[in-house]
């Protein structure tokens, strides 16, 4: 259940405890973050009306649970395609266009349920819509969008200079893919954390529930969703101490098993105080654990895949939690809401295991462009068009004898960022004739794609290239050839 000011609570740490506030300072910044904790608020009203009101339907806990999957869903469904427009039209016009939707979506809700014609099927379809909002809240949610509208609609973004083609939508997404698949730290945090919210989505899914064993009244529902939210903002506070104290790796790790004690324990938990309390710091842990791993995501992606990265993210992270959702209330109805909560929290504590074989990466890597790479002098008339392709790319290397083992393992770990920036096909070869000469080669869709391939190196890439020039004795021979 993450909000969009989330990532304004997951400022880096560089810089020490000032940098928390440091974004305030950028009036662009400062207002999108209060129109947006507006917007937020709204959001979260019609969550807890959705909540209580698919409870005072008398829905069984499937119907409850799947709430929050219908809340969960569209991120699954639509994030990568979104991610992957949102690298290629104006974002600025894309926000606008789903505010606006959000809004006519929570205008529907709000008519529909102060008419006395809602449904648990009609619910859960509306709640699928307006993340793609009883009553006077899902009207409160209509008027909370406003803020952003505005705002955004007066943004005036500066005009973005391309120097190669835009790409295609389903170009864009095969990039990402591409891009996550060979980049181990992205890689390993998408899996991780899609498998954390897969077992800790039976907190928020079953809350309405868990809060009716205590109170019969939506106020009871409203505080400990009220107390998961101040936990939030006090775990977002303490990161940054955090961080500073300990490695990345051990204030997540920390932050998933504590949310993964609160979880297995709340189903116990029969007094309203002491269920407040836990709810106070299971929300500071999972801000804990999902501000961390989103700063992480935005910082070790470059500007040209960040918005598809995080698409691929956002996909993974709503994924489980949609998924989880689902199961966790079938475990409840075949079970109990105490079993189900119990056997979710141990396995939200379980995935803390995973940091043992995929810990979290260094957030200091450069990943601003390295564009260094020369550009072939081509005769006039051979120049090929931007969808010309494949491009074949040849790279020969002379490397020092006694140093072959070294130069594999080297260009091994280079083909990968070949692979990661655009190649489909990569591969090493080495001379049968001449024992010191070795080829690479790799396969590119099209010309454009590879002009996109030069602006996509990274300065993080240096040290992987001059690592590979330590085993080569001449400058490397590189030719560039299109489909005939």
């Amino acid at each position: 259940m993450r909000s969009r000011a989330d990532s304004a609570k997951a400022a880096p740490a560089s810089g020490g405890p000032s940098s928390l506030w440091r974004p305030l300072h950028t009036p662009l910044f400062r207002n999108l973050l209060l129109a947006d904790a507006m917007s937020d608020t709204g959001t979260f009203m019609q969550s807890v009306g959705a909540a209580w009101l698919m409870v005072s339907l008398a829905a069984g806990p499937i119907y409850v649970a799947l709430t929050q999957t219908a809340s969960a869903l569209p991120f699954f469904l639509f994030a990568l395609p979104a991610g992957a427009v949102g690298d290629i039209v104006d974002r600025r016009k894309l926000i606008l266009f789903t505010e606006l939707w959000m809004a006519a979506v929570a205008i529907v809700l709000a008519v529909l349920t102060i008419a006395g014609l809602m449904s648990p099927a009609l619910l859960l379809g509306l709640t699928f819509a307006l993340v793609a909002g009883v009553g006077a809240a899902f009207a409160l949610n209509v008027l909370s969008f406003f803020g952003v509208i505005v705002l955004v609609a007066r943004w005036k973004r500066p005009v973005r200079h391309r120097t190669t083609p835009p790409e295609t939508v389903a170009g864009a997404t095969v990039a990402a893919l591409r891009y996550v698949r060979f980049s181990p730290s992205l890689r390993g945090m998408v899996f991780r954390s899609g498998l954390t919210m897969f077992f800790a989505s039976a907190l928020i899914a079953l809350m309405p529930l868990l809060s009716k064993t205590v109170s019969d009244s939506p106020t009871g529902y409203g505080i400990l969703l009220g107390c998961f939210g101040a936990g939030a903002i006090l775990g977002a506070l303490t990161l940054q101490p955090a961080r500073a104290r300990w490695s990345d790796e051990a204030v997540a790790s920390g932050g998933v098993a504590i949310l993964g004690m609160m979880t297995a324990s709340a189903g116990f938990l029969h007094a309203m105080s002491v269920l407040a309390a836990a709810m106070l710091v299971a929300g500071a842990a999972w801000i804990v654990f999902i501000s961390l791993v989103t700063t992480l995501m935005q910082t070790l992606a470059p500007d040209w895949v960040r918005a598809r990265v995080l698409a691929i993210f956002m996909l993974v992270f709503q994924g489980g939690l949609a998924a989880g959702s689902a199961l966790w209330g079938a475990v409840a109805v075949r079970a109990d809401i105490q079993h189900a909560l119990l056997w979710a929290g141990l396995g939200v504590v379980a995935t803390t295991a995973l940091g043992l074989v995929s810990r979290l990466p260094d957030a200091t890597t450069d990943v601003s462009p390295w564009n260094h790479w020369r550009m072939p002098a081509i005769v006039k008339d051979l120049r090929p068009d931007f969808d010309e392709g494949p491009v074949l790319v040849t790279v020969e290397y002379r490397v020092s004898g006694d140093r072959r083992e070294e130069f594999l393992e080297a260009i091994h770990k280079y083909g990968r960022i070949r692979r990661r920036d655009g190649a489909f096909r990569w591969g090493i070869y080495r001379d049968l004739e001449d024992a010191n000469r070795y080829v690479e080669t790799f396969l590119v869709t099209s010309w454009a794609e590879h002009l996109r391939q030069h602006e996509r190196s990274t300065k993080a890439d240096r040290e992987a290239e001059e690592r590979l020039r330590m085993f080569v004795t001449a400058v490397p021979n590189v030719r560039h050839l299109v489909s005939a």
